[in-house]
Order: structure tokens, then C-alpha cells, then sequence
């Protein structure tokens, strides 16, 4: 396993971390018994990170974890998130306090390494977006999340940067975050470089570029967009949280990129993981799993390293020459 500095925090974080998430569903759907060996063999990979939240199985990955912590060695750092609800926010710090109480008691901890903002930011209504006012102003998020740091019980700060990109960009240019996730795949990777006009993405452009100038680490989520970049095996549970995007305008993407690139370079998900940790910008990758196989597949993936230069010139060749 490699590591990369996890922003300006000091930490040294793997290259891949342990997803909790509901897509892949691992820590939700499984027996105890396969849960406690694939968390164990991911410690002993050298995987340092295991990520959750509240909304994940509605408290089950949490609850999960809370035992789970227990039993595997060495124990990794965790991450957990706040989500808001939009329409009452006259008590954001009031908020944000009860959701943690929350977590804690699912989790069996008194403290976690990382607290994100778990909703999406923008002005415009919908999506349970929060303005940035919310976020950054009096008694808002960041200023809530910031009192409760000061009694212990997180180490580290950060946001979902998802929903609309200027408030998003203030944010992390605010100077203080210690940690966003990013959205970045071989779909829609504007978080990092600029894509022609014949690849249509929701665009995140600077998003990673900002995260970098401030120190603030980059953890990648969706790489594998929900399953949808890794097979085209559907469970029901792919979901698309990029406006403009479906499964089909989604899977007709990978299509041609794969039908470029071929399955020289391992699996499909191997291949999407490569693609990510070709990205230096990032942190590290959060990688959602269902089965143990999975976690073998990323973990190989990570051995192998990022794609070479030439695969990823001829997947940016996939982008200019698309027709949807």
C-alpha cells in the first residue's frame, strides 16, 4: 500500500480508503463474520481509512462500525458526516451537535478524525443545498463544526463538494477546511482538467486545483460512479447525483471509453481506480464495496498503480472525439 499527505494536516493516508457507503452496501447487507474478516483484511492491507455517515443504510454503516472498530487492529481513522435539514434552519448549530450526539452513540466513540457536511451547497433550492451563508456565516456550519473541534470531538473539518460550483469554490477558498471530497471519475474528472465541449459533464473545473492551493485534502468519491464505470451488471442501486446525468447517458460513456481502452489494464474497476490514482491532486480514494472480491480488485489495483500516460492520452482522446 502507498500513501499520500493527507492536505496540511501531517496525516499519511493510503492510497485507497475502506467506503462504508449504501451503494456497495458491504457493512450494511453482509454477516457479521464477512464484515469483521473484510475490514480486518483491508487493516491488513495497509488501508488506513474507513468513511461513513448517518445516511448510510439510515445508521446502519455507523452501527456497523461501532463494533466492528473492536475487533479489527490496527484501527484505522473514520469519518463520519453532518447532513442538514433545509428546511429548518433556524438552529444550525443545534443541528449539527444532535446529529454527532447521534453518531457517536451508533459508532461507540467519543471522538472521529473527520466531520464532513455532508449536503451540497448553493443557492438555488432543491437537493437539500445549503446557501454559503449557512455554511460559512454566524452560528453556520463551519463555525458550528469549529466549536465542537475545540472540545475534542473530531481532529479535522471538511465538506461534500457537491451542488453548485462558485459556492463551492469559496468555501474551500475560505482557508477553513481541513479535507472535501471530490467528485472525480474517468466520466467526469473537471474536477481536475478541462473537458471539451463533446464530453458533457456537470462541471466541477478548479475544484482540485482550490483544494490543493489550500492545503485541504482531496478525498475522490464516486470512481467507480455508483457501479455504473465497473460493470454493467445493475443492482437498482446505481444513482447518479450529477445533475443532467442517467444511468444510460452514464453507461453509454463508459462503453466508449472501454471500447478505446480494452480490459488491458485489469478489470473495469481496476482500470477506473488507475484512472484515479493517476490524479495527484488526490488524497486518497474512497472505494465502495459489496463483496470481498471487490476489496481484492482495489487493492491490486492499487499495487499496480496509476494507468500510464499513454491510456490516459487515449481516454482524453475518447473525450474529443464523443458523440452522444
Amino acid at each position: 500500500m502507498h500513501y499520500r499527505d493527507f492536505g496540511k494536516t501531517g496525516l499519511k493516508v493510503s492510497q485507497i480508503a475502506f467506503g462504508g457507503g449504501a451503494v456497495g452496501g458491504l457493512l450494511i447487507d453482509k454477516d457479521d463474520a464477512y464484515k469483521v474478516a473484510a475490514l480486518q483484511h483491508a487493516m491488513d492491507a495497509g488501508i488506513n481509512w474507513v468513511d461513513t455517515a448517518p445516511a448510510y443504510g439510515q445508521g446502519q454503516s455507523e452501527a456497523a462500525l461501532g463494533w466492528l472498530l473492536k475487533k479489527v487492529d490496527p484501527v484505522p481513522y473514520v469519518s463520519t458526516k453532518v447532513r442538514l435539514d433545509t428546511d429548518d434552519l433556524s438552529d444550525i448549530p443545534g443541528q449539527v451537535e444532535r446529529s454527532l450526539v447521534e453518531s457517536f452513540k451508533r459508532l461507540q466513540r467519543d471522538a472521529v478524525t473527520l466531520v464532513f457536511l455532508h449536503n451540497q451547497i448553493g443557492e438555488s433550492p432543491g437537493r437539500g443545498k445549503l446557501p454559503v451563508s449557512a455554511v460559512m456565516g454566524p452560528d453556520g456550519v463551519l463555525e458550528s463544526l469549529e466549536r465542537l473541534r475545540e472540545q475534542g470531538l473530531f481532529k479535522l473539518m471538511g465538506i461534500t463538494a457537491m451542488g453548485e460550483l462558485p459556492g463551492i469554490l469559496e468555501v474551500i477558498n475560505s482557508g477553513r477546511l481541513d479535507a472535501a471530497q471530490v467528485y472525480y471519475n474517468m466520466l467526469n474528472p473537471s474536477a481536475g482538467y478541462k473537458l471539451p465541449p463533446s464530453w458533457p459533464v456537470y462541471d466541477f473545473s478548479g475544484i482540485l486545483e482550490a483544494c490543493h492551493a489550500n492545503g485541504v485534502a482531496a478525498m475522490n468519491i464516486r470512481i467507480f460512479s455508483a457501479g455504473v464505470i465497473a460493470t454493467d451488471n445493475r443492482t437498482g442501486r446505481e444513482s447518479p447525483i450529477t445533475h443532467g446525468d442517467t444511468v444510460e447517458s452514464e453507461a453509454r460513456k463508459a462503453k466508449a471509453i472501454f471500447d478505446e481502452v480494452g480490459l488491458s489494464y485489469g478489470t473495469r474497476a481496476q482500470t477506473a481506480l488507475r484512472f484515479g490514482l493517476a490524479q495527484p491532486m488526490l488524497s486518497s480514494i474512497i472505494v465502495g464495496l459489496a463483496e470481498m472480491e471487490h476489496l481484492d480488485q482495489a487493492i491490486e489495483a492499487e499495487n499496480m498503480g496509476p494507468l500510464p500516460q499513454a491510456v490516459m492520452d487515449r481516454i482524453q482522446a475518447v473525450y474529443q472525439s464523443y458523440t452522444s
